[in-house]
């Protein structure tokens, strides 16, 4: 699921980041596996689920060499 902070104040600790720079849940969101800390930080209202970003739809797509012809 991909979440991002409620609002731009908060500072919401992402477990799977333990021990990294990106400690925090970044204030654009991020792909988090469910769980039930995930689960309680929407109940407590810390954090919002969101659309993910379409980062494939912004990419060109890539043309494959065509298959020489016999």
């Amino acid at each position: 699921m991909f979440l991002k902070p409620a609002s731009p104040d908060i500072r919401v600790p992402d477990p799977s980041q333990q021990g990294t720079p990106g400690y925090w849940l970044p204030g654009e969101g991020r792909e988090v596996e469910s769980s039930m800390y995930w689960a309680r930080r929407l109940i407590d209202g810390d954090v919002v689920e969101a659309p993910a970003p379409a980062a494939a739809a912004s990419q060109p797509a890539v043309a494959l060499p065509s298959a020489p012809s016999a």
